[in-house]
């Protein structure tokens, strides 16, 4: 069963559906769990949104699936004004979604952000990154057929590692196109 048909369940459901009553009392208490952080988060988020100021790309930003309010509110907060950026490659490297290495006459000649971060395969600020960055990355494979396929065929391809990254890549260019252009999300322009 599906999480969101379990968030869905109730009572007399959960009683109709299994004879078991170990199995009746394991499931109402995953319910339990799941309605008790979804209250927590509701919380939270209203809490968020009544001392943050919205402007103009939060609403777009929120047509991308698996970017949610407090998602989309951490990415307004973060990009700032997006014409400080001159291209969708210093948005992407100002998100660390590429790679940085140093290359001096087609040599590699060191990389850079290696020890300011605690995990090897995710370069620069963890607060940057991981969260904004991978969160819309495995929301997005989630929420979205397209994003779940061209994922799979990349991490067929090569590995897990790169295909998140590449996914990352891809949405960040997307989040910089959405508040560039002000249109919201097309995912046929993503995944083409």
């Amino acid at each position: 069963m599906k999480v969101n048909d379990a968030k869905r369940l109730s009572e007399e459901k959960i009683s109709d559906q299994l004879a078991d009553e170990h199995h009746k009392m394991a499931v109402q208490s995953d319910k339990a769990v799941i309605d008790f952080f979804n209250e927590q988060i509701d919380r939270i988020e209203n809490a968020v949104l009544k001392e943050v100021k919205l402007r103009y790309p939060y609403e777009e930003l929120l047509t991308v699936p698996g970017i949610g309010k407090i998602l989309g509110i951490t990415i307004m907060l973060e990009t700032g004004d997006i014409n400080r950026f001159p291209t969708v490659s210093d948005y992407s490297s100002y998100c660390r979604c590429v790679s940085s290495k140093k290359i001096s006459n087609g040599k590699k000649k060191g990389e850079g952000n290696k020890k300011r971060t605690g995990i090897n395969i995710w370069r620069g600020h963890m607060w940057k990154q991981r969260i904004p960055i991978f969160m819309r990355t495995s929301f997005m494979r989630r929420y979205s057929e397209p994003a779940r396929s061209w994922h799979q065929r990349k991490e067929s391809k090569t590995n897990q590692i790169v295909a998140i990254k590449a996914l990352s890549n891809k949405i960040a260019k997307a989040c910089y196109f959405i508040i560039k252009d002000q249109k919201p999300f097309d995912p046929k322009k993503l995944f083409q």
